[in-house]
């Protein structure tokens, strides 16, 4: 009788061990991601401004979780940036936290743009806010055929860690008259550091 209880143990401690061996465990705890944005210079305009509806992570497609918003500051439901406000600088454009893992992808969708040609922003004003008052005189909005933009660069989020990625919006290639006196905006965004 004992061997049989013994043998039983062994065998319940082998399937325990090879059910843990089959199924990792997912990756514990969170970190913090920081979206931040500059600006190549755009010259045919004293103002552009874009509004951000969305910024995403996407984290490896082995690992669960999926896709991730993050959030505008104050708990906006957009962010409208003065990219002229940003070519000597950088803001931030979205923050969040995330399951730690492997991500592969940042998501954003620009919902509206416009170029303002007579008057700049402020000089006290802030380069990206939740709502931004559009300067007086002449002005073009910007034909978005396609507001999303994937970035596909790999970074890792680690358990209890920051990771700050720096994105560069190119205005000049981004930005293009069209023959009807119109313009229209394909967004080109760039990631130019990831610092962990």
């Amino acid at each position: 009788m004992r061997w049989i209880i013994a043998f039983s143990a062994c065998v319940a401690a082998v399937a325990s061990y090879a059910c843990g061996k089959g199924n990792p465990a997912s990756p514990s705890g969170a970190g913090n991601l920081r979206l931040m944005i500059t600006d190549s210079p755009y010259s045919d305009a004293k103002s552009v401004l874009v509004t951000f509806s969305e910024v995403s992570a996407h984290v490896s497609s082995g690992e669960s979780g999926g896709r991730t918003n993050l959030e505008f500051a104050a708990g906006a439901s957009s962010r409208t940036c003065d990219l002229k406000k940003l070519e000597q600088a950088q803001d931030v454009l979205g923050v969040g936290t995330l399951s730690a893992g492997h991500y592969t992808m940042i998501r954003l969708v620009v919902s509206r743009a416009g170029l303002y040609f007579d008057n700049a922003l402020p000089a006290d004003a802030p380069a990206c806010a939740a709502t931004v008052t559009p300067p007086a005189g002449r002005s073009a909005s910007l034909v978005i055929p396609s507001g999303e933009v994937k970035l596909n660069r790999e970074f890792e989020v680690a358990d209890g860690g920051a990771t700050t990625i720096l994105l560069d919006f190119d205005g000049d290639r981004s930005i293009h008259e069209q023959g009807n006196g119109g313009f229209r905006m394909t967004p080109v965004i760039g990631v130019v550091s990831v610092v962990q």
